[in-house]
């Protein structure tokens, strides 16, 4: 079964085919920069070459009609006609309450996205316009909405609900939904599976760290909690997202400083978090500027890993009977030090780090960094690579079945 997934953002279109018959990606690509003079394609095909291009893709409907091409080029392409597609699955950021499991797209599915632009205007719109645009190109060929809040529909009322009029909730869904939701899923079955836990047996803690960040207490193979809220601003430090604040630091940057909203807004997401404590996001350059004696990056990393521990704590009292901890995504799987700074001195909770262990993880494969022990009374520890492309494709075809 074929299935091409598609991530729209709103300069950017990522994508990946898959073969599911066979378990291969045929092929992969990203295209950037969409609506600028140079956008910047790249695409990478099973036993072909590479190819990459610098052309003025105007929309997001030249840069899918460009990738086709490709796909179907003699030289380059792995499909001989569009109709070997089976299916096209799209990542949907927000999907409220309305959407709690994957679904065929049709008019209504379209209508419905469009109502949760207020809930994620920066993300919903460009995802939209994906689907519209995937849909006319490929009208034959069903198309399957995977929407990142759906995992964590499985959360209690309690966890959910934020302490606000009832109005506020009931006619405009302020509530937690959270995110990130296909890969906490995704990563969470792959270690059921190493662990020979059912998964709806697995009772888990995943860290998706990347330039956003989220966490999420899993029970029973069921999201019970989350560290992002109504909106991915809340919770962890990220990369440029401040995660948690007091509610009332907006009200005194506009009484104070005359900030607008527009600013504030742009000042928590895009100008906060590491970059506005060290004026780096990639964790890496940080890392790198901390060895070398930076007070300001050094902070960056303590502060960064000391919210996740206290989340970490929080969420050990939800979980009794914890079978793992999970890392992924580009800082879980790749980042020691970090690893290192949230885990250290939790020997007294069963969590404890083998360094050597931690130093030593290999790209791509699932692996424990947990020290060694003998009486099976420490909590394992995971590195588990995420592929939300993947999840994505699997849930379309279960949906298309």
């Amino acid at each position: 079964m074929k299935i091409l997934v598609l991530n729209a953002g709103s300069s950017s279109l990522k994508y990946k085919l898959f073969d599911l018959d066979s378990n291969l990606v045929l092929a992969s690509g990203l295209v950037e920069k969409i609506g600028e003079e140079r956008a910047h394609l790249i695409y990478e095909a099973q036993n072909k070459e590479a190819y990459e291009e610098e052309a003025p893709f105007k929309n997001h409907k030249e840069a899918l009609e460009k990738i086709i091409s490709l796909l179907l080029d003699k030289k380059l392409g792995v499909l001989k006609s569009v109709s070997e597609l089976q299916g096209v699955g799209h990542r949907v950021v927000h999907g409220g309450e309305s959407f709690k499991t994957p679904c065929k797209v049709n008019e209504e599915v379209l209508k419905g996205i469009e109502n949760m632009i207020p809930l994620a205007p920066l993300h919903n719109p460009p995802n939209l316009e994906g689907l519209k645009v995937s849909m006319s190109l490929f009208s034959e060929v069903p198309q399957v909405a995977v929407f990142d809040t759906s995992f964590h529909q499985t959360m209690p009322k309690y966890a959910f609900r934020y302490a606000l009029p009832e109005e506020l909730y009931e006619k405009h869904g302020l509530r937690r939904y959270g995110f990130h939701g296909t890969s906490h899923h995704y990563v969470a079955k792959e270690a059921s599976k190493y662990l020979k836990i059912p998964f709806e047996k697995l009772n888990a803690i995943t860290f998706h760290l990347g330039n956003g960040g989220s966490m999420a207490a899993i029970k029973d193979g069921k999201s019970i909690d989350t560290s992002m809220g109504m909106t991915p601003l809340e919770g962890l430090v990220m990369g440029t997202r401040s995660g948690d604040i007091d509610p009332a630091i907006p009200f005194f940057l506009e009484r104070e400083l005359k900030m607008d909203l527009t600013t504030i807004d742009k000042l928590l997401n895009k100008k906060s978090g590491l970059k506005g404590i060290c004026g780096k996001n990639d964790i890496r350059d940080i890392s790198e500027l901390s060895k070398i004696g930076d007070e300001k990056a050094t902070l960056a990393l303590k502060i960064y890993s000391y919210r996740i521990k206290k989340y970490l704590g929080a969420y050990l009292t939800l979980l009794p009977n914890l079978d793992t901890l999970i890392f992924t995504a580009g800082i879980g799987e790749n980042s020691t030090l970090v690893r290192e700074m949230i885990l250290k001195d939790l020997n007294h909770l069963g969590i404890h780090l083998d360094q050597e262990k931690n130093k030593h993880v290999k790209r791509g494969t699932i692996q424990e960094i947990q020290a060694d022990d003998k009486e099976q009374k420490l909590t394992k520890i995971l590195v588990v690579p995420t592929d939300e492309e993947k999840e994505i494709a699997s849930q379309t075809k279960a949906i298309l079945n």
